[in-house]
């Protein structure tokens, strides 16, 4: 038994991250809010300040970001109050409200929140003697810190909102170093007594999506695109923003989109999905080799996401699209993502779904929640 009361390697639970908080391997510069515990991941909170940064930038093995910061920092920002302004297009190094005290069993993984990424803004978080973005070693012992970059809407954004999310993974010693993502075979078998999707179940080295681009889908419209001027959003206004002042709607176009070069997309998968309660889900992109195009920034499904009332797969995965460098024709239920599924280290007592406000349960192709009815 480890420490913390780890029996079983996998994803944390929010009964497990409350246990974390406890125990002092999470500490707060101001008491966890309400709702910020996850049933597999917790919340990260923005700090009192940002800081504009003329790059993007890691620290590296040997060094710590706030060093980094008094090299590249040129704008102090207040986040105190009614916050500020993030431009678009612009980099902002944001410390966060959380910082961590991790045993040697425990990692994390961060991703932006589904919010987030369907606003288009880059989210990363860095740590001290950081070489990768996103990743918290086994034993880290420090402060977080969050990369902001809006690509398509200048936002508000304040103290204490969240734009990104941290899992962690238990690795009990004894454990093993293989990974926690089952097999394909495995996920075969799961899908027999189970469904994981709606239809027929595509494997590669995980379930494979395909994008929904027919006329059939959505009421004759495939998707939205953003618009490239438009008022700021801010990220704590719930419902307050119309679709068509910041989307334009795409119609379906005999199963064909072309992409072009440095838009943002929100686009839907063909399959309706279902999490299972004993496991999480992280969305990777497919090989680059089949297309030039980046999906998802926010890629984690909490256990019981998509679950209908009967336990079928009942929401569609939402898709975050942007083409690379050339434009890039995607058609009707062409291979886009691919779902990687982990065990959880125990079972949430509440899945999403059940846990607090559930924003994109049975979901569609469906904006983020700050937008109203379309």
């Amino acid at each position: 038994m480890s420490p913390l009361g780890i029996s079983q390697g996998g994803v944390l639970s929010s009964r497990q991250i409350e246990a974390m908080a406890q125990a002092g391997a999470i500490r707060v510069a101001a008491p966890l809010a309400h709702g910020q515990i996850q049933p597999a991941s917790l919340d990260l909170r923005l700090g009192a300040k940002a800081y504009r940064v003329r790059a993007s930038f890691l620290p590296g093995k040997d060094r710590g970001v706030a060093d980094i910061l008094s090299a590249l920092a040129y704008d102090e920002m207040s986040l105190a109050g009614e916050g500020a302004i993030l431009e678009r297009g612009c980099v902002y190094v944001v410390p966060l409200m959380e910082s961590l005290v991790l045993s040697a069993e425990v990692s994390g993984a961060a991703n932006p929140k589904s919010s987030t990424g369907r606003l288009d803004i880059f989210t990363r978080l860095i740590t001290d003697r950081g070489e990768r973005f996103d990743e918290v070693e086994p034993g880290y012992n420090g402060p977080l810190y969050a990369e902001v970059s809006p690509r398509s809407f200048s936002v508000r954004a304040r103290m204490g909102s969240r734009l990104n999310q941290l899992r962690f993974r238990a690795r009990p010693e004894g454990a093993g170093q293989g990974s926690f993502a089952l097999s394909d075979a495995a996920l075969a078998e799961l899908h027999a007594k189970t469904p994981l999707v709606d239809g027929p179940l595509n494997l590669r080295d995980g379930v494979v999506l395909r994008v929904a681009l027919g006329s059939e889908a959505f009421g004759g419209i495939v998707g939205y695109r953003a618009q490239k001027h438009t008022d700021v959003i801010d990220v704590d206004r719930i419902g307050a923003y119309r679709v068509d002042d910041y989307w334009d709607r795409l119609p379906a176009r005999e199963g064909r989109l072309i992409l072009d070069p440095g838009d943002f997309y929100i686009l839907a998968s063909r399959e309706r999905l279902a999490i299972p309660p004993d496991l999480a889900v992280e969305m990777a992109p497919m090989d680059a080799a089949i297309g030039e195009f980046r999906v998802h920034y926010a890629g984690f499904f909490d256990p019981g996401f998509g679950a209908g009332p009967d336990g079928r797969p009942a929401a569609r995965g939402v898709l975050e699209v942007r083409s690379r460098e050339v434009p890039f024709i995607l058609e009707d239920g062409q291979f886009i993502g691919r779902l990687v599924y982990e065990q959880m280290a125990e079972t949430p007592q509440a899945v999403y779904g059940e846990a607090g406000v559930s924003n994109y349960q049975g979901q569609g192709l469906k904006l983020s929640k700050h937008f109203g009815a379309p």
